[in-house]
């Protein structure tokens, strides 16, 4: 008998379905049920002045709103698109880059798990954040849809 591990389950998805995850090395760190982390090395996705890229930047604070409905709706052949996002680079990233994607409130993801199911398709808002040494280097804010 084999157990199930949804985290490492979505970190191969993001690999398979999103080859530039591989690329950057990225890994998932957690799923807590309050936040989903994923963190990715700074070797890999430097910049010319040895702080991390902001396109690296970009793709994992996307990437960490994906992996968090992913696990969500537990469907395996849904679609999830980001249709609008907004990014802000507060301050420089200088070593491991860790997304977290704060879980929304109980009740509107219930919602729209709910229009999920029932229209087979719906569209949420996930915030993410990237930080270090106490500050808060990066926000960012999604809208997402999921599609059957």
């Amino acid at each position: 008998m084999t157990s199930r591990n949804p985290v490492g389950e979505t970190e191969q998805f993001l690999h398979k379905q999103i080859p530039l995850s591989r690329a950057m090395g990225v890994r998932v760190e957690s799923n807590d049920g309050k936040q989903f982390v994923l963190t990715a090395p700074l070797s890999l996705n430097h910049n010319h002045l040895g702080t991390a890229f902001g396109g690296s930047l970009s793709a994992i604070v996307m990437l960490a709103g994906y992996g968090l409905l992913w696990l969500e709706l537990g469907d395996r052949e849904c679609h999830i698109v980001i249709s609008k996002s907004s990014i802000s680079f507060r301050r420089p990233v200088h070593g491991i880059i860790r997304a977290v994607c704060h879980r929304p409130e109980s009740r509107i993801l219930a919602q729209f798990k709910k229009k999920f199911a029932q229209k087979g398709k719906a569209q949420i808002r996930l915030v993410v954040t990237i930080g270090e040494e106490g500050h808060t280097a990066v926000d960012f804010e999604g809208i997402y849809v999921a599609k059957k």
